[in-house]
């Protein structure tokens, strides 16, 4: 493994983060990021001074929370045959929960309970405007993690994220996209977060079940985080992530440069690749290759150099009407 690239540069500028780090696509550690939070000032005063701080604000609006037994040894992923997931999931109120998080840390037998991508704004409104990140636009709303200890196995996510952790520490290991194939990805359908996650443990490899992710691991990068710290996370890089204290706490902010972000995401296309192209005997796939190289990865130049620049079109640049038709177009098929 190889340590990720850091800087410590206070205060950094918003044109500085889009030009040297966004447009890089490269993963980054921000030391000290967000050291003067509130919420990282009463972490760094004790675990019971950020319960407190939390407790304080939350409210009793339902959140996305998943609950693993103490048999899973905090690792949220698949069940065993891979047709579900080995946790459960409820919605429910961030004050409640944040109480029994508390009183497990009593316990030596505990649960995983892990309050995913919460909108701070809905669960903790009082403390939104004190999570501002002046290198993000200001219409990007930041979400919560709150959880004991836990893992997530490797995945992706499908917008470029800043990761500020507040309390407790993280450790985050990251592979290239182009580590895909030796990542012996899990299926899509039954996936615990949405895309489809590793199947290695990053604990405790299987290199006779899954001798390529030795080359993963080669090119792979890690970082420890300690409240204050913050990572940037290109998209679509995979990421696992481990939380190693009683308490921890992160907030996140995702965003995306597409040009429509309420349209189908390069995620939803990739699935229906795989659902037609994918399926089809060799000569045609690699027929099919040939088209995307040259429409979509432009591997051979600008498929739209011959036309005029004038014309709205797939292969130049479509009028908003054109692409909300080509959007109904394909529901239509679909």
């Amino acid at each position: 493994m190889q340590a990720i690239p850091e800087i410590s540069i206070k205060p950094l500028d918003k044109s500085s983060f889009d030009q040297d780090i966004v447009a890089s696509k490269k993963p980054v550690v921000l030391r000290g990021l967000v050291s003067d939070w509130q919420i990282v000032r009463q972490s760094k005063q004790g675990v019971d001074k950020a319960y407190e701080h939390l407790i304080q604000h939350a409210n009793e609006t339902p959140c996305y929370t998943v609950v693993g037994d103490p048999s899973v040894n905090g690792r949220l992923f698949y069940s065993d045959d891979l047709q579900g997931v080995n946790f459960n999931a409820v919605n429910a109120p961030l004050n409640r929960t944040l109480t029994q998080l508390k009183s497990l840390n009593l316990t030596s037998d505990r649960h995983a309970i892990s309050i995913q991508a919460a909108a701070v704004s809905e669960c903790l409104p009082d403390l939104r405007s004190s999570l501002d990140l002046p290198i993000l636009s200001s219409n990007i709303e930041p979400t919560i993690w709150i959880s004991n200890k836990s893992r997530v196995a490797a995945h992706f996510d499908l917008s470029d994220n800043i990761a500020c952790v507040t309390t407790g520490k993280r450790r985050f290991v990251l592979f290239p996209p182009e580590q895909v194939a030796n990542l012996y990805v899990g299926p899509t359908l039954n996936a615990p977060g949405g895309v489809p996650i590793s199947l290695v443990d990053l604990q405790n490899p299987d290199f006779k079940r899954f001798p390529n992710f030795s080359i993963a691991l080669k090119n792979s990068y890690v970082a420890e985080l300690e409240p204050g710290d913050a990572i940037f996370i290109p998209s679509p890089w995979w990421h696992a992530v481990e939380s190693l204290e009683k308490l921890n706490v992160l907030v996140n902010y995702w965003w995306n440069d597409r040009v429509d972000a309420t349209g189908p995401s390069a995620n939803n296309a990739m699935m229906l690749a795989m659902l037609t192209i994918a399926n089809m005997d060799s000569p045609q796939r690699l027929a099919w290759k040939e088209f995307f190289d040259y429409f979509v990865f432009k591997q051979t130049g600008d498929p739209a150099r011959h036309l005029p620049e004038t014309l709205n079109d797939l292969a130049t640049a479509v009028t908003p009407e054109q692409r909300q038709m080509c959007f109904d177009f394909l529901k239509d098929k679909l």
